[in-house]
């Protein structure tokens, strides 16, 4: 995945066109960003547009309406008009300019278009029907889809005993004492755009929600893009077939695995029990 440099950390408001130079951790949204890297200044909704045209398949919801970065418009009452109900209903996705965490979700649309388009699914069927049965607190579901579209993390793993190790939480078992095999065998895609923005300015303590998922050997014998794919199709064929719910998200410290940040270089670093916190002992 290769190994994490030494950047002077950006300013938030300023574009920096290579910012998936800044860590290997964006290389799943890599491709996408490539066609902006050329910008010499913070994408329009032309852009978006531009972007969007240039990688193969249209981005569509699952109500069969066609993906649109749109600009802000004014906030009015009733259901229609919520964020997500609207892009569910209409196709819009209303994208701040100049702003980095609107950025990220839209590269995630173009990278993951499946899987966001499910969590659209999830959030417009469940304030429907929280709408419908006059029910005032969101539900465990909805707040499980919005956990993971901010902060989740695709970890995929043809060795269960990595995925043992991962689940347990025995961090520097798993990152340093079988580095080589997290390596070759397991891989962490960030999904979450709140996560992506976060690894503008990495800090200790960044923390992803992570699903699972169990792959052949032969997997990691795919370009990366492929692996993206292949990723994508069984967490679409997870989400499907499973209510989400938080308890199905495993913490993930993302500065942990090898190469995503220089301290982690060291044995010391992973025994830092306030960031790689140990399973809770009441579970």
């Amino acid at each position: 995945m290769g190994k994490s440099k030494t950047y002077n950390k950006p300013d938030q408001l300023n574009w920096i066109a290579d910012f998936q130079k800044l860590s290997p951790i964006f290389a799943p949204i890599h491709h996408c960003a490539s066609f902006m890297k050329d910008l010499p200044d913070w994408p329009t909704h032309s852009d978006y547009k531009n972007t969007q045209q240039a990688i193969a398949e249209p981005i569509m919801t699952r109500s069969g309406k066609l993906i649109q970065f749109t600009q802000e418009k004014d906030s009015l009452s009733g259901f229609s008009h919520q964020y997500e109900p609207r892009i569910y209903l209409t196709g819009e996705v209303q994208t701040r300019l100049r702003n980095w965490h609107d950025l990220f979700n839209a590269l995630i649309w173009m990278a993951f278009p499946r899987i966001k388009a499910i969590l659209n699914q999830i959030h417009y069927e469940t304030v429907l029907l929280e709408i419908e049965n006059n029910i005032k607190q969101r539900s465990a579901i909805r707040d499980a889809a919005t956990l993971f579209d901010e902060s989740g993390v695709i970890v995929v793993s043809s060795q269960k005993k990595l995925i043992q190790l991962l689940i347990t939480r025995e961090w520097k078992q798993l990152f340093w004492y079988h580095r080589e095999e997290v390596l070759s065998a397991m891989r962490f895609f960030v999904f979450g755009h709140g996560l992506y923005e976060k690894v503008l300015n990495p800090y200790l303590g960044m923390t992803g929600k992570g699903i699972v998922l169990v792959v052949e050997d032969n997997y990691f014998n795919q370009s990366l893009l492929n692996q993206l794919k292949s990723a994508e199709q069984l967490l679409e064929s997870f989400l499907l077939n499973k209510k989400l719910l938080s308890a199905d998200l495993t913490p993930i410290p993302i500065l942990g695995y090898p190469g995503w940040c220089q301290q982690n270089m060291k044995a010391e670093f992973y025994e830092n029990a306030q960031y790689f916190r140990p399973y809770p002992p009441h579970r």
